[in-house]
């Protein structure tokens, strides 16, 4: 694990000697900006349409997202390669707003995620020994992941009570949900507030191509989610007219009908079970692990894992996969969702190594199913 000391250090002796936690505060934030800022001079930093590519490390990520017909795109996207200075790692993260201020509410998320989170991470680790040799048989794996959740968990809750006090952003009855992963190395740390996706793609040992969904879909039927809600005042049920769709309420039941049990904002049903905790979990990647998608439900509502995977992998150009996936969705909304406005369809394609030569041979011949 690589840290960014020097930035801190030369940032700190810029700034007039204070003393205190909130100096350290500010100078973590401003050493996070000035990495976000040189990310996006030296093309590492991505937060629309287009692909990412670093020289120092096998990660390729395509992204595109594309507009609905409900209006504006609520959908943010954003691609950090070499985040926080380190060759071997990648943030990426999808966001999908919702209400009237949804839009402002995830732009606002996914701006500050990745420079709260460095801080965080910064900070803990300032904290905690990286000289694990002090005790014996103590899994370093194991504590770098806990490093990483504390300070997911530190970063989404800093994140929500700023939108609450946010004196532009209306975020009431406005929200957004938040998938995010850290690549660094072999190792895959997930968080998720919402019901975006991320699905695995890894091979079997017979060759075949397999999904593996390694996020949850955060909806209000879940049990763990229901109880929560429920306990706190909060209902859950589906309308006559949308049946299986099932929402979260306020204890009159007239609003606001969130269909997530998870979200940044959203603050008129805050007290009554709707929480932005994420999920945190990590994965080991493998030479079998050949990349992971991350989209928002715009995609997952009519394309299946299996379907997702098939259409990224048989993609004979990796940069036009995310596209492809896209562009797959919008025919899935058409011949599924007919008579329904299509959402907002966004992806990002994360390719962790180059494949073999028998796995080019079989993409070619591999039929997709869109």
């Amino acid at each position: 694990m690589v840290l960014f000391p020097s930035i801190l250090d030369g940032l700190a002796r810029g700034v007039s000697v204070k003393k205190g936690k909130n100096f350290r505060n500010d100078v973590g934030r401003e050493a996070a900006e000035a990495l976000a800022k040189d990310a996006k001079k030296n093309e590492l930093m991505l937060s629309s349409s287009g692909t990412v590519k670093s020289i120092n490390s096998n990660n390729f990520a395509s992204v595109c997202s594309k507009r609905g017909e409900k209006g504006i795109n609520q959908d943010c996207l954003i691609v950090w390669e070499e985040f926080g200075c380190q060759e071997d790692t990648i943030f990426c993260g999808v966001f999908d707003g919702h209400g009237t201020w949804g839009h402002h509410v995830a732009k606002r998320v996914r701006e500050s995620v990745p420079s709260t989170l460095l801080c965080n991470w910064q900070e803990t680790v300032s904290v905690t020994s990286l000289d694990l040799d002090f005790e014996e048989g103590f899994d370093r794996n194991l504590h770098e992941f806990d490093v990483w959740k504390q300070s997911y968990l530190k970063t989404y809750d800093a994140i929500d009570r700023d939108l609450k006090q946010h004196p532009a952003i209306d975020s009431f009855r406005s929200g957004t949900t938040a998938l995010t992963i850290v690549k660094q190395g072999e190792h895959l740390v997930v968080a998720n507030v919402g019901d975006s996706r991320a699905v695995l793609a890894t091979t079997s040992d017979d060759g075949t191509l397999l999904p593996v969904q390694i996020s949850i879909d955060f909806k209000p039927n879940l049990p763990q989610e229901a109880e929560r809600i429920m306990q706190s005042k909060g209902r859950v049920f589906s309308l006559h007219d949308e049946p299986g769709v099932y929402r979260v309420w306020m204890p009159n039941g007239l609003t606001p009908g969130l269909a997530i049990s998870r979200a940044f904002g959203d603050f008129c049903v805050k007290d009554f079970g709707l929480i932005s905790v994420p999920a945190v979990t990590q994965i080991n990647i493998t030479i079998r692990d050949q990349f992971v998608i991350l989209a928002t439900d715009g995609v997952w509502d009519v394309i299946s894992n299996q379907e997702a995977v098939e259409i990224v992998f048989s993609t004979p150009d990796r940069s036009k996969s995310a596209k492809r996936l896209v562009e797959a969705a919008v025919r899935g909304w058409k011949r599924k969702k007919r008579g329904l406005a299509m959402d907002d369809i966004s992806a990002i394609c994360l390719f962790f190594h180059n494949p073999p030569a028998e796995m080019v041979t079989k993409q070619s011949s591999m039929k997709t199913v869109e």
